[in-house]
């Protein structure tokens, strides 16, 4: 999808470790990194909107596919889409690319490998900023205590169910993932012609399967719990979120040392679209170590 680089942006493929992930890069190479992890079912281009302002300010922006997801390799199995897979491939990145330390930010998936990326590798993150992901301890604990988030996150059960999920979301081009991106967004976010990029990586062979994976592999036992987030941390939350109750972001600031929480009013999950303005601005004030802008 070389058409939707914007003048400026480089993409590459890069080898992490046996898989090889597709990275759109910007910025000056000298400049302090920051790693931007997208969600399901989006892929690289869901930062879109925040990638000129972070390389504009200096610093040097990361992107990459996520594995399975448009052009990374989509490794075949379960096993393959484990969490310390996903954070094998950040820190493996990283260190491909020549960088020790580095910023990072994810939203949704992106946000949840993120959180996993800054506990278990501590002394890399330098900076984190989570988008509407919850900490992966606290999620569990609170679905428990609040049986409509069970019911808004009925759906992670379902895609572990074995073929099923790719034969109805896979249906009439892929309608029902067409139709809760839009009805679950602001209006216009994602028109058709928008919509036609999203229809397109997730039609690669394999695709769907890959990114649902990553559900089922929450299954895989052994996964212990993190450690508290050390580093300097932002929690960005679309207050009207229909996926994700919004007191999360507030229990999950509890698990940081040091964490700021900003509730986007209007913003939906996908408040990175929604709000791009407000959001490169929290990056960047996290990365300069300032006081979050007021919402």
């Amino acid at each position: 999808m070389s058409e939707l680089l914007s003048p400026g942006w480089q993409e590459r493929h890069v080898w992490v470790g046996d898989v090889r992930l597709h990275v759109v890069e910007a910025g000056p190479a000298d400049g302090a990194p920051i790693i931007l992890l997208h969600g399901f079912p989006e892929f690289w281009w869901a930062w879109r909107n925040q990638i000129d302002r972070l390389a504009d300010a200096g610093l040097r922006v990361i992107v990459p596919d996520m594995r399975g997801y448009n052009e990374s390799d989509r490794p075949k199995g379960v096993q393959a889409y484990a969490v310390r897979k996903l954070v094998g491939d950040v820190t493996g990145l990283a260190t491909a690319l020549g960088y020790e330390q580095f910023a990072l930010a994810g939203h949704d998936w992106g946000g949840l490998v993120a959180w996993h990326v800054a506990a278990r590798h501590p002394s890399r993150v330098t900076r984190l900023a989570i988008l509407d992901a919850p900490h992966p301890d606290v999620w569990s604990r609170f679905s428990m205590r609040h049986p409509t988030q069970a019911l808004r996150s009925a759906y992670v059960a379902w895609f572990q169910l074995p073929l099923l999920p790719e034969t109805m979301l896979g249906a009439l081009d892929f309608a029902i993932l067409r139709a809760t991106m839009k009805t679950s967004a602001k209006s216009g976010i994602f028109p058709r012609h928008v919509l036609s990029h999203y229809v397109e990586s997730w039609s690669g062979h394999g695709a769907l399967t890959a990114m649902l994976n990553y559900y089922r592999a929450l299954s895989i036992p052994g996964e212990a719990p993190i450690d508290r987030i050390r580093c300097p941390t932002a929690i960005i939350w679309g207050e009207r979120d229909s996926f994700l109750d919004n007191r999360l972001a507030r229990e999950s600031a509890s698990m940081c040392d040091a964490a700021s929480m900003t509730l986007i009013p209007e913003a939906t999950h996908w408040l990175h679209l929604e709000q791009p303005a407000n959001v490169a601005d929290q990056l960047l004030a996290l990365v300069r170590q300032e006081r979050p802008p007021l919402s």
